[in-house]
């Protein structure tokens, strides 16, 4: 091994580490909790590395957030028909929010400058799209199947969000999924 690649090897590395630490800090504290100085002191490197990784915060919370759009894709349940397949999708949307707020909150709340529906947009965001769209193309009939697609995934982060606000009540989630499914399959459940 060249010394060259041993130095992107352990860049890679601190890379990882930084993305990491500030991921479980975010999931443990908050994404407030993170500042560019607390996660020097976590990594056990100084601002300057990690400034030589990434320009600030939000550049940290996107490269969390890309992560994060690779596991949700990654997370695809297996289904027999399209109704099994909505519902598998729902639930898994609903479970992955649910068991990482933090990084949701990275995903589809906070800034950043991720671009989304562009030539530049990353992979691991086309891939989440494309695992939604994979599931909902078959049910948009002659409507644009991104489109429909689109107002899926609002409805799904409406959904999340409202639930985590407590704006509506936990105990109505199923019903709400059950009308979501009707609404999207036309079978009753």
């Amino acid at each position: 091994m060249s010394v060259q690649q041993r130095r992107e090897r352990e860049r890679a590395v601190r890379h990882e580490l930084i993305v990491r630490t500030a991921r479980e800090l975010a999931e443990s504290e908050g994404w407030d909790a993170i500042t560019t100085r607390r996660l020097s002191e976590r990594i056990e490197y100084s601002q300057p590395v990690l400034y030589s990784h990434f320009a600030g915060k939000d550049a940290i919370v996107a490269a969390v957030a890309e992560q994060g759009f690779a596991e949700l894709a990654a997370a695809r349940a297996a289904a027999g028909t399209a109704k099994e397949a909505v519902v598998a999708a729902i639930h898994t949307y609903l479970a992955f929010a649910e068991a990482n707020p933090a990084l949701y909150d990275a995903m589809f709340v906070l800034g950043t400058d991720l671009p989304f529906a562009q030539a530049t947009t990353p992979a691991p965001l086309l891939a989440a799209f494309g695992q939604l769209h994979d599931v909902l193309a078959p049910l948009a009939g002659d409507r644009d199947s991104g489109v429909f697609t689109e107002v899926w995934w609002s409805t799904m982060h409406g959904l999340v969000t409202l639930a985590r606000g407590g704006r509506i009540p936990a105990g109505g989630q199923e019903q709400r999924v059950a009308i979501l499914v009707y609404q999207l399959t036309g079978t009753p459940p």
